[in-house]
């Protein structure tokens, strides 16, 4: 079971503008690019990048999907801080 993950995510308030967003990563955009535009968390700066955590460490939905969803597919996340589009980059 993977113990350590690598992954990027753009945080904003509304359910519409992560689909927005997500909507625009599927057709191709760049995510450290709208990471920068949208995200509300400072790591917005860096493109969204998380750097490697180790399980446990972020709140438990962002946990559990880093943790047990697809790799390199950006998905819609809730948590008590607004809409995750996480897109994980590797477990380890």
């Amino acid at each position: 079971m993977a113990r350590a993950a690598h992954a990027l995510h753009i945080l904003v308030k509304h359910k519409t503008l992560a689909e927005d967003i997500l909507t625009q990563l599927n057709k191709g955009a760049k995510f450290q690019t709208l990471a920068k535009k949208y995200s509300t968390c400072p790591s917005g700066k860096k493109g969204g990048d998380l750097g490697e955590f180790k399980k446990g460490q972020m709140v438990v939905q962002f946990d559990k999907f880093v943790f047990s969803g697809e790799i390199l597919t950006p998905t819609i996340v809730k948590t008590k801080f607004g809409y995750h589009i996480i897109k994980t980059l590797y477990r380890t």
